[in-house]
Formats: structure tokens, sequence, C-alpha cells
């Protein structure tokens, strides 16, 4: 008892040591003295915390715990208020942050030291990413943000009201389940979305189809091709379209392992072929020329978007319901060519559909083939689109990557199948 003791004393010291060492930093150009607190004083709020929780425990009682907040969050919030006075500024961040630390140190001994110790460490990064954070409100814009609360509210009211059960007869479309897909996949390319407005639209090619690939691969393909067109630099417009084809590759195969980790022994080896391939095509590419490509070879399409994201789930819809219908009325083996055929026009949707199917009458082994003939469909399609929007300059030399990729992820698969 006394060794477990000590180490929730030790945690609840840590928590204080890291947001102090934060604190401290931030303020270091401060003269002895004028500081309210820093790594000493939030380390001692920590262990003071420890000790009220020690306390509570002893007596049974949560008025020591009560009282010395509220003293402690006086005396502080005094010399916070005189501070705030002198300097002219206003900021309760520091105040905030004590009483957090107090707490958690508190959560230490009474509760699980290992949320308090997970909550020490998420509010230092909260702490240490303020720079980080104010630069991004000031790149967001309203209608951003008014997305991403329709989507909250939407998911955090509509979905517990959906049912979570199969309404059609061949059991493809539950509303719950299509919902929390859509949610899923809006996010992940939410983070390609708020990397592209963090690094900016012209950082380089391979920059660009990086965070673009998580966009819309299908975006970056065409709006390099447009741009190759317009006569902009080919071999670095080519290597970023590649390299959005790697990373819709590999955010597929992100997809499966969140949702289902069993099929990605089947698509794994493949998909890492194709991607290494792309990835070293592009790398090949980018050493031509070191010209960048301009602003309009970004997709600028926000994923929280309400309409769109209806849009697919409309479409994530539709295809799981034929989906399953085409695998109750023909077999297995429909899956592989309905698959192919959505996944020509929007791979997460062929992905997503047919790992609904997994379980049900189809095997994991047969819903990770219908998986990789999606992402070889959507790379026809990516190329397809490439032929109508750029010149042969760029979309022979993508075609070439595009069929080394796939013959690549073929020969894996061949080698490696069971």
């Amino acid at each position: 008892m006394t060794t477990e003791l000590m180490l929730r004393y030790g945690v609840a010291l840590a928590i204080g040591l890291l947001v102090g060492l934060e604190r401290g930093w931030r303020e270091r150009s401060e003269p002895a003295g004028h500081r309210i607190a820093g790594i000493r004083t939030y380390s001692i709020t920590g262990l003071l915390g420890a000790c009220l929780g020690s306390l509570t425990t002893i007596t049974g009682s949560a008025m020591p715990l009560v009282a010395s907040i509220l003293v402690y969050g006086a005396l502080f919030g005094a010399l916070e208020y005189r501070k705030a006075v002198a300097e002219k500024e206003y900021s309760v961040t520091g105040f905030v942050a004590a009483l957090v630390v107090m707490m958690l140190g508190v959560l230490a001994v009474v509760g699980d030291f290992r949320l308090a110790a997970a909550g020490g460490v998420a509010l230092a990064g909260l702490l240490a990413s303020r720079d980080m954070l104010h630069s991004l409100l000031q790149r967001i814009t309203w209608a951003e943000i008014r997305s991403a609360i329709v989507l909250a509210a939407m998911s955090a009211i509509v979905l517990p009201l959906l049912p979570d059960r199969t309404i059609d007869p061949w059991g493809g479309f539950n509303p719950r389940e299509i919902w929390l897909f859509t949610v899923l996949t809006a996010a992940l390319s939410y983070l390609g979305y708020v990397a592209v407005r963090i690094v900016g639209p012209s950082r380089g090619a391979l920059i660009t189809g990086l965070t673009g690939g998580l966009v819309s691969s299908t975006s970056v393909t065409v709006a390099f091709a447009r741009t190759a067109a317009g006569g902009g630099a080919n071999w670095p417009l080519v290597a970023g379209a590649c390299t959005a084809a790697m990373v819709s590759v590999i955010r597929v195969s992100v997809i499966v392992f969140l949702l289902r980790p069993e099929i990605l022994q089947t698509i794994g080896p493949a998909a890492a072929a194709a991607a290494l391939t792309l990835g070293l095509a592009a790398l090949l590419l980018v050493t031509f020329q070191k010209e960048e490509p301009g602003d309009e070879g970004l997709p600028a399409r926000n994923p929280f978007d309400l309409g769109h994201l209806l849009i697919f789930a409309a479409g994530f819809a539709l295809v799981s319901t034929v989906s399953a219908a085409f695998v109750g009325n023909f077999g297995a083996s429909s899956l592989i060519a309905s698959s192919t055929l959505s996944g020509m026009f929007d791979v997460d949707i062929a992905v997503l559909s047919a790992l609904r199917l997994d379980g049900t009458t189809v095997q994991a082994v047969q819903v990770g083939e219908a998986i990789l003939c999606a992402l070889a469909a959507n790379g026809i399609g990516r190329l397809s689109l490439a032929v109508a929007a750029g010149p042969a300059r760029f979309f022979l030399p993508l075609g070439g990557a595009t069929l080394l990729a796939a013959v690549a992820g073929l020969v894996v698969f061949l080698l490696l199948a069971p």
C-alpha cells in the first residue's frame, strides 16, 4: 500500500512538474519575483492536491478538499488579478491551470492515477499549443466552424436516435452504422484539410500531394492535370499526383485497420507494395525539376461540409444496399464486381460497403480482395480523369507509375496469398 501511495504521489508531482515546465518556460523572460507561478509552484500544487486526496480518504469527508480549493483559488486569483491590473492583460489561463493541476493531484491519489497522468499530459499539451491554436483560429473560416458544429450536433443528437439494425431485405442498410462510417471518413479527410490550411498552398508538389491526398486524391490529380495543361512544371505535378495516390492507399489501410483489423492481413502487404511504388516514383520524378505548382493545384473543399456529407452518406447507403443485394442473390463473388464498379467513382464508399459485409456470408479474404480491386479501379478512374483534363506529358508518366504500383501489389498479393 505504501509503495502504491508513493507512486500516486509521484504522479501528482510529475503532473505539476510538467505543467510548471511549460508555464515557467513561457514566462522565462520575467524577472525573479514577477512570476505568479512557475515550475516550483505548479509542482507544489500537484503535491498539495495529493495531500488533500489523502486527507479526504482518511477523514471520509470532502470538506477539507472544498475548503482548500476555495482558499487556494481565492489567493491565486487575487495575485493573478493584481498582475493583470499592473500589466493590463486579460488571461486566466494560469489560474485555471493551477486549479486543474490540484484536482489532478487529488485524482491521482483517490482515483485512477493513469487517468490523472493522461489529464496532466493533455493539459500541458494544450498549454504548449497556444500559438498553433491561435494561428489556426486566424485561418479557419466561419463556414468551417458552422459545418463542424452541425456535424457534431448530428452525431451527438441524431445518431443515438437512428436504428441500429438493417432495414432492407438484404441486410445492407443499417442507418446508424452508415452514419458512423461517414463521420469516420470525414474526420480522416479533415486531417488533410487542416494540414493544407496550416502548411499553406504552395509548399511543393510532395507536400501538396501528402496533405491533399487525405482530402481527395482524385481532386489533386485533376487539379494537377489542369495545371500541367496550362504550362505548369510537369514532373513535380506528376510527383504530386503519385504522392496523393500513395496517401489514398495508406488512408484506406488506416480505415480497414480501425474498422476490421483482421482484413489488414489480406490487403496489407499488397497495399504497402503499391504505396511504396508510388512513393518511390514520386521521389524519382520530383528530382527532375524543382519548380513548385501554383495554388490551383490544391483541393479546397471542406470535408465537413454538410451537403457533401449527406451526398456521401446517401451514396454509401445505396452502394451498401446494392452490394448486399448482389451478394445475397449471386454469391460472394459478386462483391468484387460491385466494389470495382463503385471504386472507380469513390474508393471510400466501395471500401466501407465491402467492410460492412465482413462476417455475414462473405469471408474476410473475399472482402480484402474486393478492397484491393476497388483501389485498383480508383487508380484507373483517376488516370481516366487525368487523360481528360491534362496533356500526354502528364498522364503518360502518371499511367506508368499507376501500372507499376498495380503490378507490384498484384505480385505481392499472389506471392503471399494463402
